[in-house]
């Protein structure tokens, strides 16, 4: 065990890090030449059209050093905060992480918020400034930052490029002298904790684990500690580019097993496997549950794809166990799911991944957070959605939930910052400036104001050049109303939304003119309106298509017309009372479209 290392790379996004992770693999010849490619590890399609990473992967590698043969496990995460619950299960498996920096940039939100991650963990830091060659790098700048971060010295700094190569070997050594080597006993009974598992259509759900203490062998009878479902592991090993079959995985080990499961349900990421023969006596512990963030009805197109897009799903939540997801019923779409995620582009790259992988086309509903309402007998009530709130005379009040929010930026962009947080119900709470020429921003906002399009506003007004990171500081009071949709005074429920006192007039005029355009013209006047509760705040009117009834009348009596015209009125009137309005499927569509 003494030569086995385990270990990491995290940063903010687009630092380098499967660039560098390639250049390990590459020198260490883990990869041949035929095998390699840029973005070697991340294996998705999306990944790779957009430059990030999604999931973890991790690899092992074999490294010679001073005569002495190491194995390295290397863990490759992603650095956009929607998946950094992948980085924390990617942390839990290590006892090491390289910290990169990007010569250029400097450190970012979510190098910060990575760091303390890795800090709570107990992980050995190894920094390293990426990018060295680039023609913008400021290596003396960004050398103080590091120091000033993390308090090592600034020889501890290692220097790279993951482009051309430079520093590789340097990092190795650092690995294999400063990151500890994995404790454990290999006679204790098996321990080994589950950090990742993905479906496979011909061998069943395979699941990739981190031994902790014994060992695990081939033809085992093994047990998973909290679901208390027993298998045979038909197959353990490795991890190399592919998958390796070994007779047994020993402690301190990154492995996979195999064992035919066929039930998403019964394999948990954050689990403990152990042997039937001669079970641990306890689980391993401190691996929380994920929080979502965000919430937003997946329903499918056709009605019938219902049954086919719940075992879709439930593929996909074991290759992603931030993915949440409970039935929810819609009148206007029908059965589907209500699922709950860790941001925008996570349900964004979902969205992806069912239409990729799965081949399913889906219905998205408007994302939305949840809240918390008191009744006046003080019971509390959870509302994923307007239509779960209680009537307004049975509430005492409702609580929204709010974020610590993290910007780091240049002090230029500082007033453009404020103002846009300022707007979007924001409160100054903190401003530090790092170097002299790096500000950071803390800001106490509700979450719904940054569910929708906080990000992309944030990266045009500050030229791209601000970082963001938030997490959940529990619920507070608020002023959140629930606005329906009348259509000729009949509620449409699934175009209700909760909203501040504040928005909902502005909210309520576009979404019913953004109706008038959609809904098709009857033969009646139809009146489009929204109100909070009894109160009405807008309203437009579609008038009716009517048929030229008096051009029969050549001149004569004017008495003659406006009977006709009566005539007509009367019949508009009757149809108006019995005629209902069909809301076609791109007005719910355009809905969810209305704050893009």
């Amino acid at each position: 065990m003494k030569h086995i290392r385990n270990f990491c790379i995290i940063a903010h996004i687009d630092h380098g890090k499967s660039t560098l992770a390639d250049r390990l693999l590459e020198h260490t010849k883990t990869i041949s030449e035929r095998q390699m490619m840029n973005q070697v590890l991340d294996d998705m399609d999306l990944e790779r059209e957009k430059g990030i990473t999604i999931k973890s992967h991790a690899i092992q590698i074999n490294y010679t050093y001073k005569g002495t043969q190491y194995v390295l496990n290397l863990i490759d995460t992603p650095g956009h905060v929607d998946f950094s619950y992948e980085v924390s299960r990617a942390l839990a498996a290590c006892e090491g992480a390289l910290l990169l920096v990007d010569a250029s940039q400097g450190i970012q939100a979510q190098t910060i918020s990575n760091l303390y991650l890795a800090i709570e963990n107990d992980l050995e830091i190894i920094p390293v400034i990426n990018k060295i060659d680039m023609d913008g790098a400021m290596i003396p700048e960004v050398t103080d930052q590091i120091v000033e971060l993390i308090g090592c010295k600034a020889e501890d700094i290692l220097l790279a490029s993951g482009k051309s190569g430079i520093g590789i070997e340097e990092i190795l050594h650092a690995i294999i002298e400063r990151i500890s080597p994995p404790q454990g006993n290999e006679d204790a009974p098996l321990q080994a904790l589950i950090f990742d598992s993905v479906f496979n259509s011909f061998r069943g759900i395979i699941v990739y684990y981190r031994i902790l203490n014994g060992v695990l062998r081939k033809n085992d009878k093994i047990r998973f500690f909290n679901t208390g479902a027993e298998y045979l592991a038909d197959e353990v090993g490795i991890l190399k580019l592919g998958m390796e079959p070994k007779n047994e995985v020993r402690a301190g080990d990154v492995g996979y097993i195999i064992t035919g499961i066929k039930n998403a349900r019964e394999v948990k990421v954050g689990d403990t496997i152990t042997t039937v023969a001669n079970p641990c006596s306890d689980y391993i512990h401190g691996f929380e549950d994920v929080k979502p963030m965000v919430f937003a009805g997946i329903f499918p197109v056709e009605t019938d794809a219902f049954e086919e897009l719940r075992d879709c799903m439930d593929k996909l939540q074991l290759n992603d166990a931030s993915l949440t997801f409970e039935l929810e019923t819609s009148q206007a779409l029908g059965f589907g799911f209500r699922c709950g995620f860790l941001g925008m582009l996570h349900m964004e790259i979902i969205q992806e991944r069912l239409e990729r992988e799965f081949n399913q086309t889906v219905i998205t509903t408007v994302p939305n957070v949840s809240f918390k309402a008191t009744t006046t007998k003080g019971e509390e009530i959870i509302i994923n959605n307007p239509t779960e709130m209680p009537d307004p005379v049975r509430i005492d009040h409702v609580d929204e939930p709010f974020i610590k929010a993290q910007i780091i930026s240049k002090p230029e962009y500082i007033g453009n910052i404020m103002t846009l947080c300022i707007g979007k119900r924001g409160i100054l709470t903190h401003q530090s400036y790092l170097t002299p020429t790096r500000v950071e921003l803390s800001f106490e906002m509700p979450l719904t104001e940054i569910v929708f399009d906080f990000y992309d506003k944030l990266k045009s007004m500050t030229r791209g050049y601000a970082s963001f990171d938030y997490h959940p500081i529990g619920y507070r009071v608020s002023d959140i109303v629930k606005m329906d949709i009348l259509l000729n005074g009949d509620r449409v429920d699934a175009l209700s939304a909760l909203i501040h006192r504040s928005r909902a007039q502005d909210f309520g005029r576009k979404l019913c003119e953004k109706l008038k355009e959609l809904l098709p013209r009857q033969q009646f006047q139809i009146a489009i309106q929204a109100a909070i509760g009894a109160k009405v705040v807008a309203r437009e009117n579609i008038s009716a298509m009517r048929k030229d009834v008096t051009a029969k009348c050549y001149g004569g009596d004017i008495s003659r017309k406006r009977k006709l015209l009566e005539k007509q009125k009367e019949g508009k009137k009757r149809m108006k009372q019995i005629g209902n309005v069909e809301v076609p499927q791109e007005a719910f569509l355009a809905v969810l479209k209305l704050n893009d």
